[in-house]
């Protein structure tokens, strides 16, 4: 499974780089608020940039508006907790030092929102 959840990560963060459309983009104080959209035009995913690195939290929705995954990064590096949902599973994944610390699985039943 932690197998899986890596290529996910992977998949998440490489997904920032290959849009079709043009993101938005928006200063923000210090930081620059990416939001990158689909082709249908529903948002892809929101997050920030500082110095050219991404920064804070980033958001991934499918192409229906449901939350894939929450990501978190500090100077372009993966820190903290990160969330992947599925169809019958939410899988967080602790990052310390750049790398995968821990991962746990939950059903469905006990899956409580993240908004």
């Amino acid at each position: 499974m932690k197998k899986y959840i890596v290529i996910g990560a992977v998949l998440i963060s490489g997904m920032i780089f290959a849009q079709t459309p043009k993101p938005q983009l928006e200063a923000v104080g210090n930081k620059v608020k990416a939001t990158y959209f689909y082709e249908n035009g529903k948002v892809q995913q929101v997050g920030f940039f500082k110095n050219g690195k991404l920064e804070g939290k980033w958001t991934s929705y499918d192409q229906d508006g449901n939350k894939l995954a929450i990501a978190e990064y500090n100077n372009g590096e993966k820190v903290g907790k990160w969330f992947f949902w599925n169809e019958s599973t939410l899988s967080e994944v602790d990052y310390s030092n750049n790398q995968i610390a821990s991962v746990k699985n939950w059903k469905k039943e006990a899956i409580v929102n993240m908004d």
